[in-house]
């Protein structure tokens, strides 16, 4: 009996030590997970700032050619883009490519501003598909941090922290499964030889010899 409560030690400090690990993990990741939805609002308004400033430079290197559309063509930008492009000239007709490539510029960038300035989960939809890699790392690596304190700011700090914290589980739970069944696998060859029977048999089979059946 001895020998069997022995061989139970084992399995109840691995259990005791699961379940602190447990609980300190469990309140770990809800507050780190809390702290960072709240400051992901944050990061997205200076993403949108930065944004803007993109927007307004574009709008500036396309001034000067609006203004000689508004000059020439009645405002017709697009008549004046084609212009140049039907010039012979291939300096003339380049400047008609950079025309469209500065129109398109302003566009895309007007429409990244206009989808950022929805509701936040709208904002997290668009930034998750759309999303600049350039323009990401850039405000990342001048990001001040803040925390949101509005109520949509709050709502998902709460609602991505409950998320972390149920995927922790389901992973301890996979884990947890995985480590019982491997201590099970380990600690079964020796019970045979721990329980009483199995012993006095271990002892019967050394005596009769290796090649006689117990």
């Amino acid at each position: 009996m001895w020998t069997v409560c022995r061989g139970d030690r084992p399995a109840r400090r691995v259990s005791t030590m699961m379940l602190f690990l447990r609980g300190l993990f469990d309140r770990l990741f809800l507050v780190t997970a809390t702290v960072a939805g709240g400051l992901v609002p944050g990061f997205i308004a200076q993403y949108r700032q930065r944004l803007g400033g993109r927007l307004d430079q574009a709008r500036l290197d396309l001034e000067p050619w609006q203004r000689i559309a508004d000059q020439f063509y009645q405002g017709d930008i697009g008549k004046l883009i084609q212009y140049h492009l039907d010039s012979k000239d291939a300096t003339f007709h380049l400047e008609g490519s950079v025309i469209q490539s500065l129109i398109a510029t302003v566009q895309r960038l007007q429409g990244a501003v206009d989808a950022l300035h929805g509701n936040l989960f709208h904002q997290l939809g668009y930034l998750a598909l759309h999303a600049d890699a350039g323009l990401v790392r850039a405000t990342f690596t001048d990001w001040v941090p803040t925390f949101a304190l509005s109520v949509e700011g709050v709502l998902f700090a709460l609602l991505f922290a409950v998320a972390v914290w149920l995927l922790f589980h389901a992973s301890w739970r996979l884990i947890g499964l995985g480590s019982r069944g491997l201590l099970g696998a380990t600690q079964a060859p020796r019970s045979g030889r721990q329980s009483p029977d199995g012993f006095r048999a271990h002892r019967i089979q050394r005596r009769a010899g290796p090649g006689t059946e117990p």
